[in-house]
């Protein structure tokens, strides 16, 4: 990528950069950065035929964030003139000087900069061979049409269907007070179908959705041919199912979706700052044992064109692959720059933020399990009696006690080792750190899910999820 390209995007040079991060730091802060976002977003929305809603737009901005101490000082303006972010830059150092400094957090070397190349575009995890910026909505709109046709003529029962497609491109910039210039592009294209089925009376639903880090050679065939697939798929076992007895007992997740489970139940608590702040279940707990040596935990920046992969993290941290649980020992939590000064290790490049608007915080990128040796159907085989689930929705957590519920979409008993009648109405109760200790079984199908899937932690970011078949031993499972 061209320097001068993001240079001229924002209407800055170098100097003024290294200025402005001196003003900021006029009160006396430890470190300052820059983060610069230009962003085009797309959407176009058919429903039942019809274009019920379309747009374009473009946020443009800059934030900058003074740390002094553990008090953050964070301010922002939706231009790059010079006296406009002068101001921003003042702004932020005040908030970060309103207050008694404290000095809990040490100071290693070189403010909070990990060791790489002060100057760098990232590696190329994704691209635009068609970048959504060349292509007109009268241009995507055929795309959707034909994805309502294909639903259509795949299920008689089909009653309506919401087609919808969004689409960005950013190019992001950032500069510290370390004097590291760090710049990205960032394409995103997604697709969701959502479905509503009528038989007899009765009603379900299905959504079906791709999203991915790439430009409009997205919208292939192929992908209208598995999201339509998708779309229709089980849908005979939902009007079938029953909700089941409820207890406690043996759970099987399905490979895939089901890794939102591991996502909230999980992932959230190894995220550093509830760890730093004694919120969560898993803090203090770095080098002990926390399940079966059969499992590894894993929040990945690097998978190519995932919706959760980053070049750069919105802190300039390269992106990378962290094992939170290698081998069933608890092997690192997912840290931003303040974090990691903290607990003195290196950054992970899990500081992200929703926008230029928004200070960055600890968050997932891709969290999956790594598969295990285990072929899924002597998994299911192993079970007696218990149920198999493979989506979720609705699920709560507390991050502190580790405690969760989750309502299943879809599921079936299992008797005598075999997937029997379907199951719907139920919910999954559970403790995230006990459940990971009675996983008794792993998958040797890892499957990440690309779905629409968007983490809300005060602020929306893409994330992913994944995770193989697994068999938990005891989970509570609320039905009848």
């Amino acid at each position: 990528m061209d320097k001068q390209y993001f240079l001229n995007t924002f209407r800055v040079t170098v100097p003024q950069m290294e200025q402005l991060t001196k003003t900021a730091l006029a009160r006396g802060g430890d470190w300052s950065d820059l983060y610069f976002e230009n962003t085009l977003y797309g959407d176009l929305l058919l429903k039942d035929g019809e274009v019920t809603s379309g747009g374009l737009h473009t946020d443009f901005g800059v934030g900058i964030r003074v740390l002094s101490g553990e008090k953050t000082g964070y301010a922002y303006s939706e231009n790059t003139g010079e006296n406009d972010m002068r101001e921003a830059a003042m702004a932020a150092s005040l908030i970060a000087s309103g207050s008694a400094r404290t000095h809990d957090i040490p100071k290693p070397g070189k403010g909070l900069s990990p060791a790489f190349a002060p100057a760098c575009g990232g590696d190329v995890l994704y691209q635009s061979e068609i970048p959504w910026e060349s292509i007109r909505a009268a241009e995507l709109l055929p795309f959707l049409e034909k994805l309502q046709e294909r639903i259509s003529s795949a299920d008689s029962r089909v009653v309506k269907i919401v087609a919808r497609l969004a689409y960005s491109h950013s190019d992001i910039m950032m500069f510290n007070s370390d004097g590291e210039l760090t710049f990205d592009s960032r394409p995103m294209g997604s697709v969701t179908a959502s479905v509503i089925f009528n038989y007899k009376g009765k009603t379900e639903n299905k959504t079906a959705s791709r999203s991915f880090r790439t430009g409009a050679e997205l919208l292939t065939d192929s992908l209208l041919q598995e999201l339509a697939e998708e779309a229709v798929k089980g849908i005979d076992e939902r009007f079938e199912a029953r909700r089941p007895k409820g207890g406690r007992m043996p759970v099987v997740m399905g490979a895939g979706a089901s890794g939102i489970l591991l996502h909230e139940a999980m992932g959230h608590a190894f995220e550093a700052d509830f760890n730093r702040k004694g919120q969560s279940v898993f803090a203090g707990k770095i080098g002990r044992q926390v399940c079966d040596r059969s499992i590894s935990i894993v929040d990945d920046g690097t998978v190519r064109a995932n919706r959760g992969a980053c070049s750069f993290d919105d802190e300039g941290v390269p992106g990378q692959k962290t094992w939170m649980v290698k081998d069933g020992i608890l092997n690192s939590y997912l840290h931003d720059r303040i974090s990691a000064r903290w607990y003195g290790v290196a950054p992970t490049g899990n500081g992200r933020r929703e926008s230029f608007r928004y200070n960055p915080i600890p968050r997932m990128r891709a969290t999956y399990m790594e598969s295990g040796s285990v072929p899924p159907q002597d998994i299911v085989a192993s079970v007696k009696k218990g149920i198999y689930v493979d989506e979720f929705s609705n699920g709560q957590v507390k991050i502190g006690e580790g405690d969760f519920t989750f309502y299943v979409k879809s599921g079936f008993l299992i008797e005598n080792g075999r997937l029997t009648a379907p199951v719907k109405d139920i919910n999954i109760i559970g403790n995230g750190p006990q459940a990971l200790s009675d996983i008794a079984c792993v998958g040797n199908d890892l499957k990440i899910d690309n779905g629409t899937w968007t983490c809300g932690k005060d602020q929306s970011v893409p994330v992913s999820c994944g995770i193989p078949t697994v068999l938990v031993n005891n989970l509570t499972v609320g039905g009848e």
